[in-house]
């Protein structure tokens, strides 16, 4: 046992936020609380959903795609689209099609990211939101299609765009074919924003890798929530390579706003204002449909 221990895995930054799905409650005559990662206090969990899952002391807990439209876009104006199209298993990784099933068994979305369009305060725009729920938001060929199709669709309708990310980067289950859609998204990116459209991104704890690496850095305005933790290689894998000490904050979306990385660190409960006031700075009224 005590050789066995010496093996056990360092505790890992990505998995800080809670590893239970919000979307669960657990029904009991006792009210039930969940520890803050941050300040370690004890959060009632009803008072963590009135709170749009945010602690006191100003942590922001993960929180589903729905939840996430839930709370920055006006009720009821979800337009889903793309919902049709699912992981397959290109590679035939052993394990990846049962993974997916159970995923979708549980009750949770059919992919790592929602896409549609919404408004958001009286402003519509394209919009898609990306599930740490559904293997951490990784991004595989069918996340990379919805995304671009969004794209394209949004450059169609001369759209705004809002894109909340949270990923632990590529779908290691599919290989090359997750690296491409890096390159895939970004050219739709390049054509929406060539037309003279708006793209806002929402980055959110963790968007890491190849979403870090495309997509998620291509927004004209890029928003960050408190504490989120944003770069391409996680904070060990660089302090093992570069075999030096990290500054405190690395990655931190604090430390990114100091050199430029992002362009404002907005509260949760302040988000759904802030980015329909950018939208609305924004409006392309003349060449909107």
């Amino acid at each position: 046992m005590a050789l066995k221990s010496k093996f056990r895995k360092a505790s890992n930054e990505l998995e800080k936020g809670g590893r239970r799905h919000p979307a669960t409650r657990v029904e009991s005559s006792v009210e039930m609380s969940d520890n803050c990662p941050a300040c370690d206090k004890a959060i009632p969990i009803t008072e963590l959903w009135d709170n749009l899952h945010v602690c006191l002391c100003g942590h922001c807990f993960r929180i589903s795609a729905r939840q996430r439209i839930g709370y920055l876009t006006d009720k009821g104006s979800l337009n889903e689209m793309f919902s049709d199209i699912v992981s397959c298993d290109p590679l035939e990784f052993p394990g990846y099609l049962d993974k997916l099933e159970k995923l979708k068994g549980e009750g949770r979305e059919q992919e790592a990211v929602i896409c549609g369009t919404v408004s958001i305060g009286g402003e519509k725009c394209a919009i898609f939101v990306m599930d740490p729920y559904f293997m951490m938001g990784s991004m595989g060929a069918a996340v990379g299609e919805k995304i671009t199709r969004l794209f394209e669709y949004a450059l169609e309708k001369s759209l705004p765009v809002v894109g909340c990310t949270v990923s632990g980067g590529a779908r290691m289950q599919e290989g090359l074919v997750s690296l491409m859609q890096m390159a895939k998204t970004s050219g739709a990116v390049k054509r929406h924003s060539a037309a003279g459209n708006f793209y806002l991104t929402l980055l959110t704890d963790p968007t890491t890798g190849g979403v870090t690496a495309s997509f998620a850095m291509q927004g004209d305005i890029a928003i960050a929530e408190p504490g989120a933790i944003i770069g391409f290689a996680g904070a060990r894998v660089v302090e093992q390579t570069v075999r030096k000490k990290l500054p405190a904050g690395f990655q931190k979306a604090e430390l990114l706003l100091e050199h430029g990385f992002v362009d404002m660190i907005i509260p949760r409960v302040k988000q759904k204002q802030v980015i329909s006031e950018l939208l609305k700075m924004h409006n392309r009224t003349d060449k909107a449909n």
